[in-house]
């Protein structure tokens, strides 16, 4: 007969077993290359933001992540890749505002982005920055809305893409402020940039790395950032919220895998990143980026997904936006 002592020993030992195939995965991850999708074409804060964090986290956990553009259908190809890839933390996705905006544009999609994914870790947040054409008589927000009224349908806001996150900071500014300023959408930031330069458009909600060089080179006027904080970068600039009570507008970029990442795997990326977030030379890097620094758990990241889909469904509903 066995001795209570022994049985309940040998009862741990059993209980503990089931998690060791678990520690010696952690423990082992990574032991091939990370695959890091982004659903945008090179050269954008998208993929500067990709190669960065792929860069140092390559450092860190002494694998190669590649990072992959599978650009097209507003990053629906990108995250439908990920979503169907195997759940094992070796295929990663860069999550963007894409993600929170597509659930409302798209009444068909292959996937449920919040249901399909596993947040792993936030990255970084860059302010939006709205912008004018020099000639616009107009130097503060509050002069823009004013101007705005008093000549309805008069001024046009460029955007990147109908749907895209520039077109919908744009549409929050029209559903809080009340003002009607046409949308005019472009193939991209950069045309829709060179058109404000020109004059040919007269406002534009902008991330603020994009627009730096020609705010700093007097080619547009910048009136406030759509962030919740002044931006290190445009220290002088007001806040839309100074004057429009709870605005807020920002691209965002984070990572997230496949449902059904182990936990473990999560844990360790979500570790990883957050010790790079805390680094003082990477902090001081992206400052000079104009981001601020998303650290956090998994659910926290989680949360922040929720809430801007919601938040954007809200936007996308009032101003009837369908993709095209």
């Amino acid at each position: 007969m066995i001795a209570r002592r022994d049985f309940l020993q040998l009862a741990a030992g059993a209980a503990a077993v089931p998690a060791l195939p678990y520690i010696a995965r952690a423990e082992t991850y990574p032991s091939r290359p990370i695959h890091l999708i982004i659903g945008y074409l090179p050269g954008g804060s998208a993929d500067m933001t990709a190669r960065l964090f792929g860069q140092w986290l390559s450092d860190r956990l002494g694998q190669q992540v590649v990072v992959e553009s599978r650009a097209g259908a507003s990053t629906n190809i990108a995250t439908e890749a990920v979503v169907r890839a195997a759940p094992d933390g070796y295929t990663l996705l860069l999550a963007s505002p894409a993600n929170a905006t597509n659930a409302a544009l798209y009444d068909k999609l292959n996937f449920e982005f919040l249901r399909d994914v596993e947040p792993v870790a936030g990255l970084i947040r860059f302010a939006d920055v709205v912008v004018v054409n020099p000639s616009l008589p107009v130097k503060t927000i509050p002069e823009l809305i004013a101007y705005a009224k008093a000549n309805p349908g008069a001024l046009n806001f460029a955007s990147s893409g109908v749907g895209s996150t520039l077109h919908v900071a744009g549409e929050l500014f029209k559903m809080m402020t009340g003002v009607n300023i046409v949308h005019v959408p472009y193939r991209g930031g950069a045309p829709a940039m060179l058109d404000l330069i020109a004059g040919r458009a007269q406002v534009m909600f902008d991330n603020v790395p994009t627009s730096l060089p020609y705010i700093r080179d007097g080619k547009i006027r910048p009136l406030a950032v759509t962030s919740a904080a002044r931006v290190d970068v445009l220290p002088d600039l007001p806040l839309v919220a100074d004057y429009v009570p709870g605005y807020e507008a920002s691209a965002w970029y984070g990572l997230v895998g496949p449902k059904g990442t182990p936990a473990e795997v999560v844990d360790k990326l979500n570790r990883e990143v957050d010790a790079i977030l805390a680094e003082p030379d990477k902090k001081q890097r992206l400052a000079e980026l104009g981001a601020s620094l998303l650290p956090g758990s998994p659910a926290d990241f989680g949360k922040l997904l929720a809430d801007e889909t919601e938040k954007w469904r809200k936007v996308i509903r009032f101003a009837g936006i369908k993709a095209e």
